[in-house]
């Protein structure tokens, strides 16, 4: 494959970023992938557990390998209603009110989008406030956050707003941020990869063996779209994209060269299937990290 042109690749992350995904409700993502894939005359589906597949046949058909990246976002999903319109909301994978902080979030109805304003209460008060104790010596958990919509009961039920609705971060801050070479942005998690996913099937015409492309659904809830995808799919051997995380814990640095883990939160990782990319890597003067990890997994 050529060298990446991260423009092209920027704008693509663009685009996946702004369609949104929560886990389990991933309608906007699916209709961009799906037009995309057909756009670049591979062909497609979605499968019954949710997850976008494109298919590139290879010269031997009798063996086949799949590289993954999942489309889901996490984010969370309406508790309750109450009388006033404020909405209370759970987790929804692995996030946390105060990596999002007080801004607009989204509530994806099911007949209507509605924005409003993920809060945590005011900052000027005294001690005989809850509020005091978030600002010294208490996390902030989503049972002390709402969502200010400003809408009635009424109103928010006709836009299909209810138990189970799912919140992201709203579209009005979600936009990425180039800086030179790197992207700053919510959900690269794993909208980076899908990217590569789709730089794969534009690129690479007539592989030696089949390669399935999977954007994998639900995966910020317990890797449900790849767990049912490897059950139904015969294959020689299976590649996940994902992000790293820095951190002083980890030796990975910051820089262009990737990642193999021998381990993360989920498990050990294909020692042979690791060492054959490694000589890969090797024979192609590839730069390789590798690392295990403990609270990451995918």
């Amino acid at each position: 494959m050529p060298s990446p042109n991260y423009d092209d690749l920027f704008n693509t992350i663009e685009e996946l970023v702004l369609h949104h995904s929560p886990s389990g409700d991933e309608v906007q993502i699916d209709r961009w992938l799906m037009h995309r894939f057909e756009s670049l005359g591979v062909k497609a589906w979605l499968d019954a557990a949710g997850n976008a597949i494109a298919h590139l046949p290879g010269k031997d058909s009798t063996r086949a390998i799949a590289i993954t990246a999942h489309k889901d976002e996490i984010g969370a999903i309406v508790k309750t209603i109450g009388e006033r319109g404020r909405v209370e909301v759970r987790k929804l994978g692995g996030a946390f009110p105060w990596v999002y902080g007080e801004g607009v979030v989204d509530l994806l109805g099911d007949n209507e989008t509605i924005s409003g304003i993920l809060s945590f209460g005011s900052r000027h008060v005294s001690h005989e406030s809850p509020q005091k104790a978030q600002q010294e010596d208490k996390p902030l958990t989503w049972e002390d956050a709402w969502i200010e919509t400003k809408c009635t009961p009424e109103e928010l039920e006709t836009a299909g707003i209810r138990p189970g609705t799912r919140m992201v971060i709203g579209k009005h801050r979600k936009r990425p941020l180039r800086l030179k070479d790197y992207i700053a942005s919510y959900t690269l998690d794993n909208k980076a990869s899908v990217a590569i996913l789709l730089a794969v099937a534009e690129q690479v015409k007539q592989p030696a063996v089949d390669i399935y492309l999977v954007a994998s659904a639900k995966e910020e809830v317990g890797a449900i779209g790849a767990l049912y995808f490897t059950n139904n799919q015969r294959l020689d051997a299976l590649i996940a994209l994902e992000i790293c995380p820095l951190s002083q814990e980890y030796p990975i640095e910051d820089g262009e060269a990737p990642v193999l883990l021998s381990q993360d939160g989920y498990g050990i990782y294909d020692e042979t299937l690791n060492k054959q990319l490694r000589q890969v890597a090797g024979e192609n003067n590839i730069p390789v990290q590798l690392a295990t990890i403990s609270g990451f997994g995918s």
